[in-house]
């Protein structure tokens, strides 16, 4: 099992959620902790350790950090706002 970590950023994007798409989205968050890979999973180019999972328009990036067994999310975001 991984340890699932919110960045303040993540955070806030977090609240701004409507609530039908929060609930989705923490309920994907937390499946990160069983598998940091799930299906659908995309690495980010160019980023050593980044990655990416899509839930509806929205998307959630963050980090794996093998050797200390933590996923670090740092946005969750539309898509057209993610990549900036």
């Amino acid at each position: 099992m991984y340890e699932v970590y919110l960045e303040r950023a993540a955070e806030r994007d977090l609240k701004r959620l409507p609530p039908a798409e929060f609930q989705k989205i923490v309920a994907a968050i937390e499946a990160l902790a069983g598998d940091p890979r799930p299906p659908g999973c995309r690495k980010l180019v160019g980023s050593k350790g980044d990655w990416r999972i899509r839930i509806g328009t929205y998307r959630v990036l963050y980090k794996i950090d093998e050797e200390g067994k933590a996923v670090q999310v740092m946005r969750v975001r539309q898509r057209r706002e993610a990549y900036r």
